[in-house]
C-alpha cells in the first residue's frame, strides 16, 4: 500500500501515475463504486471518498455480505475505532492499492461543523492508512518527498 498525500493541486496523481507506472485501473473517489476500491490499482480524490461514507445511509450502501464502512462523525472515539479498522480492512483487500488524497488539515479552518468534521475523519484515516503503508509521499508542485 502506497499513501500520496499533498495540497489540492500540487500534482499527485501525475506524480504516482509516472513514479509508480500505474496509467489504469484509477478509480475516482467522488464517483466510484463502494467496492470498487478493494480491487482498483490506485484510487485518487481519496478525501472524496470518505465524505461520501460519512454521508450515506444504510440503504445507499450495497448489501452484498461485505463490510462496507460508514463513518460516524458524532464520536470522536467510535471514529478513531472506525479509521483503524478500515485501514486493515482496506490493507487486507487490497495490499497493493495507491491511495492519492489531499491533505485537509492545512488552511483555514471550515467555519460548518460538518466539514470540520470531515477534515478530522480524513486526518484520522489517513494517519492510519500511513501505519498500514509500505510508503507515504508528501508531493508540493509535483515533486514528492518520501516520509516513510
Amino acid at each position: 500500500m502506497r499513501l500520496i498525500i499533498g495540497g489540492a493541486y500540487q500534482g499527485e496523481l501525475d506524480y504516482a501515475k509516472k513514479t509508480y507506472g500505474i496509467e489504469d485501473g484509477w478509480i475516482d473517489g467522488r464517483d466510484c463504486e463502494w467496492m470498487e476500491i478493494t480491487t482498483c490499482r490506485g484510487i485518487h480524490h481519496f478525501h472524496e471518498y470518505i465524505k461520501r461514507m460519512t454521508q450515506a445511509e444504510p440503504e445507499q450502501i450495497p448489501a452484498d455480505g461485505q463490510q462496507i464502512f460508514r463513518f460516524d462523525l458524532a464520536d470522536l472515539t467510535i471514529l478513531e475505532e472506525q479509521a483503524r479498522e478500515f485501514s486493515v480492512w482496506l490493507f487486507q483487500r487490497n495490499p497493493g492499492i495507491t491511495i492519492v488524497s489531499n491533505e485537509l488539515g492545512y488552511g483555514i479552518v471550515p467555519m460548518e461543523k460538518m466539514d470540520r468534521l470531515w477534515r478530522e475523519a480524513v486526518g484520522r484515516i489517513c494517519t492510519c492508512l500511513a501505519a498500514e503503508a509500505d510508503e507515504v509521499v508528501r508531493v508540493v508542485c509535483g515533486i514528492g518527498g518520501r516520509l516513510k
